[in-house]
């Protein structure tokens, strides 16, 4: 099949398609007389098997790390592990941080109809408690 049918069955892009092969996560397909790709029903399922794993967080070096050990006869599984125990890690930090900056928030909201109005140098009350009581911003700028 060509790229086209072969975007339209994965609901893959074309440029997605040509991407994965320029990085090694798609085999390069065969190629008909007239030079256009040939892909066969394995990309279906090699496709199948990318987006399932993008769609549990794994990034496309993942992606291919993994299918590199299935490519050298190894089982990726302790691979696979590691990886999704680093993401709970980095999934549980955001929880926490979200959880600071909703209490943070709920405060601000809180206070916001006992704040003065907001004069001719203030842009916003709000942001400019908010401001005043974390004290001068550092220069992160480098």
């Amino acid at each position: 099949m060509k790229i086209g049918e072969l975007a339209q069955l994965s609901g893959v892009t074309t440029k997605a398609l040509r991407y994965y092969e320029s990085i090694g996560v798609l085999a390069e397909p065969g190629r008909t007389t007239s030079g256009y790709r040939d892909y066969d029903e394995s990309f279906i399922d090699r496709l199948t098997f990318i987006r399932s794993a993008q769609r549990l967080g794994f990034s496309l070096d993942e992606v291919r790390e993994i299918l590199a050990f299935r490519e050298r006869n190894e089982v990726p599984c302790a691979y696979v592990r590691g990886v999704l125990e680093s993401q709970l890690e980095g999934i549980g930090q955001r929880i926490r941080e979200l959880v600071v900056l909703q209490k943070q928030l709920t405060e601000i909201v809180s206070e916001a109809d006992r704040l003065p109005t907001a004069d001719d140098y203030c842009t916003c009350r709000l942001i400019e408690h908010v401001r005043q009581k974390s004290g001068p911003a550092s220069d992160h700028r480098g």
